[in-house]
């Protein structure tokens, strides 16, 4: 007789984050960093876009369409982001597209965040997306020492609600603080709560953020 029970392990709810190099980074950042330098120097408000300027301090935001400028440099991130994005979006979905179903995705709002000393982005999500991203273009001091970072929040809901040696594989934190290089790609789902945490560092920290959609034909 076999006393030893049957445990199958289901995972459910799991929330994929992706982290990519930007291909060509180095050849791209000082024509991509001149261009939002020279958006940033004709905005007439910090906040361009004018979306939640109460959450956001001590930066510059564009209006949501930096990536569609005609620059060929500009031109070419995108090109190379919604590479990254479909290839991201395909590793978790083909098991449940059609079969022979073309697939595309299209960046449909991008902004960059110029952020000086003392700047932040409080905590937030992404609406009418699938996937969102942000390409660190120059990280400039951020570490943990001086802040800059930006953080991830634990989507289930009532994951803190009690903590004992039954729970440790939840974390424990509720946070996963993401310390960014030059030239890296995070990519995540859109549902996803994030913010950049405060800024210490002397040197601009220059992101370019994105959300997008995937499209079947």
């Amino acid at each position: 007789m076999n006393d030893t029970p049957m445990i199958e392990e289901i995972s459910v709810w799991t929330t994929p984050l992706y982290l990519a190099q930007l291909p060509d980074h180095e050849f791209l950042k000082d024509a991509l960093l001149a261009a939002v330098y020279q958006e940033k120097a004709a905005q007439t408000t910090a906040i361009a876009s004018l979306i939640a300027p109460k959450a956001k301090h001590a930066l510059h935001e564009s209006t949501l369409d930096f990536l569609d400028l005609e620059e060929a440099n500009i031109m070419e991130a995108k090109r190379v982001l919604e590479e990254l994005i479909l290839e991201v979006a395909t590793s978790v979905n083909q098991a449940f597209w059609p079969e022979g179903i073309e697939t595309h995705a299209h960046i449909i709002e991008s902004w960059y965040h110029v952020t000086q000393k003392g700047g932040y982005h409080d905590a937030h999500s992404h609406p009418n997306c699938s996937w969102c991203g942000i390409y660190y273009l120059e990280p400039g001091d951020a570490k943990q020492e001086t802040g800059g970072l930006n953080r991830f929040y634990d989507p289930r809901v009532n994951a803190e609600h009690y903590a004992d040696m039954g729970t440790a594989y939840l974390g424990g934190q509720g946070v996963w603080d993401f310390v960014p290089t030059a030239g890296q790609v995070v990519i995540f789902p859109s549902y996803l709560k994030h913010s950049a945490l405060p800024y210490f560092g002397d040197k601009d920290r220059v992101v370019i953020a994105f959300n997008a959609i995937i499209e079947g034909y």
